[in-house]
């Protein structure tokens, strides 16, 4: 299988929102409960382009998967750090699209100059058909730790969820640390 992984564009807004719509209908994977219109999924790209990156995975001509980085928290000491969310059409999952869109990513953001990276991951006390420990895994195999752990946080489906943080450092930490770059002026060069 030939993938290509590109940059989204606002146009993808109604294939990205497929590939998400399944996660939000049968799963805990995101604790969104309701699947936002295609308008809204259309600025959450644009958002999101101006100033971190937003990438799709397609085989084909056909999206596959998505990936994009934001901010950790919006205060500016936390510049350097972003956090990540990917999501596999439910057809390719296992097919190492999420680790070509994460290796991906880190690359980008490591030219941004962003030196941690966040995951926030729901996961269940016990698996269960709405959520199971595969992203826990996921994130491991991609070298995260888990670093916290907020316990029966998200209620979806009659269910509680925990929420996992885990982190993954890519770049130094300096006592004079290099400002970040805004993905626009890199993603060109």
């Amino acid at each position: 299988m030939k993938v290509l992984i590109r940059q989204a564009v606002p146009e993808d807004a109604a294939s990205l929102l497929k590939i998400y719509a399944y996660y939000i209908k049968n799963t805990a994977v995101t604790f969104e409960y309701d699947v936002p219109s295609e308008e809204e999924f259309r600025n959450r790209i644009k958002e999101t382009l101006t100033r971190y990156p937003f990438i799709v995975a397609e085989t084909d001509g056909v999206p596959v998967g998505y990936a994009y980085a934001g901010p950790f928290k919006e205060r500016r000491a936390y510049d350097w750090a972003a956090e990540l969310a990917v999501y596999a059409d439910k057809n390719y999952q296992n097919c190492g699209i999420g680790s070509m869109l994460y290796n991906e990513l880190e690359k980008i953001l490591s030219r941004m100059g962003i030196t941690n990276l966040y995951a926030c991951i729901a996961v269940p006390e016990e698996e269960d058909e709405y959520l199971t420990r595969n992203s826990i895994g996921f994130h491991r195999r991609m070298g995260y730790e888990n670093v916290g752990q907020f316990h029966k946080c998200g209620y979806k489906f009659g269910r509680w969820y925990d929420m996992v943080w885990a982190e993954k450092m890519i770049g130094n930490h300096f006592s004079n640390q290099p400002e970040v770059v805004n993905y626009n002026d890199i993603k060109n060069k």
